[in-house]
């Protein structure tokens, strides 16, 4: 049985909780990504996450500078992060019902990973040959 660690993605681009969101913007487009996760403040803070969406539903919409607003105003912390052993179907279940769409996976404290719904549809489930 999969679990996360063999489809989590290792690298994960992580942010400044004191960047701003122009600085995030400028980061995911390079990197071509729509996540990013916060770093944390000290060891024993949870991590942070900020992404696309975030950006869109509380910057742009709302006509705020980029500029002028700070990662951590708007992310989302603490993010639930996900143990590497686990079942690809019990992380499915806590991302359902947390209602998060990815998560860093962590253990004893290190950052190993991160994993999305996006990895566990595309890497985590086998292709069914359909026989007509």
């Amino acid at each position: 049985m999969l679990t996360v660690a063999d489809i989590m993605t290792e690298t994960v681009t992580t942010i400044s909780s004191g960047a701003t969101v122009a600085d995030a913007i400028e980061l995911m487009q390079q990197q071509q990504i729509c996540a990013l996760l916060v770093e944390r403040r000290c060891q024993d803070m949870p991590f942070g996450m900020v992404t696309e969406r975030d950006i869109v539903y509380t910057v742009v919409a709302r006509g705020h500078d980029p500029a002028k607003v700070l990662v951590q105003d708007i992310m989302r912390q603490p993010c639930i992060s996900l143990a590497p052993d686990l079942t690809l179907q019990a992380a499915s279940q806590v991302l359902s019902d947390t209602g998060v769409q990815r998560a860093p996976v962590v253990q004893d404290g290190q950052l190993l990973g991160i994993i999305s719904v996006t990895d566990i549809l595309m890497r985590g489930m086998p292709v069914l040959a359909l026989s007509h």
